[in-house]
């Protein structure tokens, strides 16, 4: 999809940088605004393993389901799919000399992560996701 064009969002959410900073903290800001990434192992969301759902933490919309978050050692949050092909977005991204896929929030833009060819089956995918991206509902 980071090459051939991502699907259309089920809604947009779009606000100034002001507005985002006055909903985020300032590390959720840094990190979803501004592209960062959290040191790794430093969420207790790695090892939280409960039935329910993972919304974006700008603008609520639920990207993933418990059912397919596992234990990646990777010190972030991993799952193997979105909870519908709709809500997460695919780009390319050469960053860190690196080539990688880059998972935004397809509603508001909010940077998550990465996704990587070497999760577990059936989707053989692993979403490398910021905590601080998200929120648990």
């Amino acid at each position: 999809m980071a090459r051939d064009g991502n699907p259309q969002p089920p809604r947009r959410v779009e606000l100034k940088d002001a507005e985002w900073r006055a909903r985020l903290t300032p590390e959720q800001f840094r990190v979803t605004r501004q592209k960062g990434t959290e040191p790794a192992h430093s969420s207790a969301m790695c090892a939280l393993f409960e039935p329910g759902r993972y919304a974006c933490a700008c603008c609520a919309t639920e990207l993933f389901d418990a059912g397919s978050k596992f234990d990646s050692h990777s010190g972030w949050p991993s799952f193997t799919q979105a909870v519908a092909p709709d809500v997460v977005a695919y780009h390319d991204d050469s960053s860190h000399g690196m080539t990688r896929i880059e998972t935004t929030c397809n509603v508001c833009d909010a940077h998550l992560g990465h996704v990587f060819p070497d999760g577990p089956a059936p989707s053989g995918l692993r979403y490398c996701i910021n905590a601080l991206s998200l929120t648990k509902c």
